[in-house]
C-alpha cells in the first residue's frame, strides 16, 4: 500500500486524484472499517488509517472516509471546539480547497463560501493568490492551508491575504513545518522536481518553513497566535484522532 500510494501522489496530477478520490473512498470506508481510530471530521472509526508522504511515508495517518491528514483533523477540532464558525454567518474564502472540508463548508447555510485556486476542479474563482481580483476587506474568514510553501513570492501572497481580510477577521494558514529550524530554507535555483522533493519533501514546495513563519505573516500586518492545539487532548486521543503532536495552527488576525 505504501508503494501504491507514493507512485499515484507523485505521478498523477492533483486535479485528477481529486476526481478518482470521489469513487475509491467508498472502497476504502468499507475495507478498513473498524473502531480503533476515528475521524471527527465524518463521525466514523476504522481499524487502521492509511500511509500517506510523497517521500517519506507516514504510516496510519490518512482517513479513508474524508482523506484527511492529521491537520485536517487537529484544524476541524479547533474550529468546533474554540470558534463559532459552526454558527456564525461570515463571508469565507478557501484557497485550494481540501476535500475533507470542501462539501461540509459549502453545505452550511449561513457561510457565503468561495473557493479559489489556480488548478483545483473545487475552484469556484480561478486566481493567483499573489494577485487576487477580490475587493480590500472582501472576507471574514480565511482558509489557506499548506498552498504558501508552494508559492515563490510568499511574501507579496501574505500582503494579499491581509489585504482582503476584513478588520477583525480571522486567518489560518497552515504550512509544512519544521519547528526545530529557526530560519526558513529556500533556494530558488533549486527547480528539478527530484531535487526539491529531496531537499523540501515535495516536488513542487519551493521551501521548508522554520520557527520565523509567524513573524513573516506578523511583517505584513497579522496579529499571530501560535496555537498548539494537540496541547488540550490526552496522549490516547491524540492516538485515536492520528494528530501530530506540537503541531502549531497559526491563527492570524487583523
Amino acid at each position: 500500500m505504501k508503494r501504491i500510494i507514493r507512485f499515484v501522489l507523485n505521478k498523477i496530477p492533483r486535479q485528477f486524484l481529486i476526481r478518482l478520490s470521489y469513487w475509491i473512498r467508498p472502497l476504502l470506508v468499507f475495507f478498513y472499517r473498524g473502531d480503533r481510530y476515528h475521524d471527527p471530521i465524518d463521525g466514523r472509526s476504522y481499524r487502521t488509517f492509511l500511509p500517506y508522504g510523497y517521500q517519506q511515508q507516514r504510516p496510519n495517518v490518512l482517513a479513508p472516509g474524508t482523506l484527511s491528514l492529521e491537520r485536517h483533523r487537529l484544524l476541524w477540532l479547533y474550529l468546533q471546539n474554540e470558534t463559532d464558525f459552526f454558527s456564525r454567518p461570515r463571508r469565507v474564502l478557501h484557497f485550494a480547497p481540501e476535500q475533507a472540508f470542501y462539501k461540509r463548508f459549502k453545505k452550511l447555510a449561513h457561510l457565503d463560501y468561495t473557493t479559489t485556486d489556480l488548478n483545483s476542479p473545487l475552484a469556484d474563482v480561478k486566481a493567483d493568490i499573489c494577485n487576487l481580483p477580490f475587493e480590500d476587506a472582501s472576507f471574514d474568514f480565511i482558509f489557506c492551508n499548506h498552498v504558501l510553501e508552494h508559492i515563490p513570492d510568499d511574501l507579496q501572497a501574505m500582503r494579499e491575504l491581509y489585504r482582503i481580510l476584513r478588520p477583525g477577521g480571522m486567518g489560518i494558514f497552515q504550512i509544512p513545518q519544521d519547528l526545530n529550524r529557526e530560519i526558513t530554507f529556500e533556494d530558488p535555483s533549486i527547480t528539478d522536481p527530484k531535487k526539491r522533493a529531496e531537499i523540501f519533501g515535495q516536488y513542487d514546495h519551493v521551501r521548508i518553513y522554520g520557527s520565523d513563519y509567524f513573524d513573516k505573516l506578523r511583517s505584513v500586518g497579522f496579529q499571530v497566535e501560535e496555537v498548539d492545539y494537540t496541547a488540550q487532548f490526552t496522549p490516547a486521543e491524540i492516538e485515536r484522532y492520528r494528530l501530530a503532536p506540537g503541531e502549531i495552527i497559526p491563527v492570524c488576525t487583523k
